[in-house]
C-alpha cells in the first residue's frame, strides 16, 4: 500500500471515528432516546437540530466518499481491517473529549487491536 492509499484509507476511519463522538455528543445533550408513535416526529426534530448530530452525518457522508477511493485502490481484504483502527481512535476521543473511562481491558484490547493492523499492513 503507497502512501496516497494509505492516507485515503486512515482519512476514511478517522473521519468515521469523528462521526461517531459527534454523535455521541449530540445525543448526550439531547438525553436518552424513547421513540413512540407520538413523539417520533419531535423527536426527530430535535436531533436534526443538534449541530454535533449534524457535523457526525457530515463527517459520515465526506468518510464514505474517502472510503470508496481508497478501496478503489486496494484489495478489500486490507482496507476493512483497518477500520478496526476507528475504535482506537474512537475510545482515546471519547475518554479526552467525552470523559468516558477507558478500563486496563480496554487499553489491552486497543493494543491488541493495534498490533493487528500493523501485521496486517506489512502483509
Amino acid at each position: 500500500m503507497n502512501l496516497t492509499t494509505f492516507a485515503f484509507i486512515i482519512s476514511g476511519v478517522c473521519l468515521n471515528a469523528v462521526a461517531q463522538l459527534l454523535l455521541k455528543a449530540g445525543t448526550n445533550a439531547v438525553g436518552v432516546i424513547s421513540l413512540t408513535p407520538q413523539n417520533w416526529f419531535a423527536t426527530g426534530i430535535k436531533l436534526a437540530t443538534q449541530l454535533p448530530i449534524l457535523g457526525g452525518l457530515t463527517c459520515y457522508v465526506i468518510s464514505l466518499i474517502v472510503w470508496i477511493i481508497g478501496l478503489s485502490r486496494v484489495d478489500v481484504t486490507i482496507a476493512y481491517p483497518m477500520l478496526s483502527l476507528g475504535y482506537v481512535i474512537s475510545a482515546v476521543g471519547a475518554w479526552y473529549f467525552l470523559g468516558e473511562a477507558v478500563s486496563a481491558q480496554r487499553l489491552v484490547a486497543i493494543g491488541v487491536i493495534i498490533v493487528g493492523v500493523v501485521l496486517l499492513t506489512r502483509s
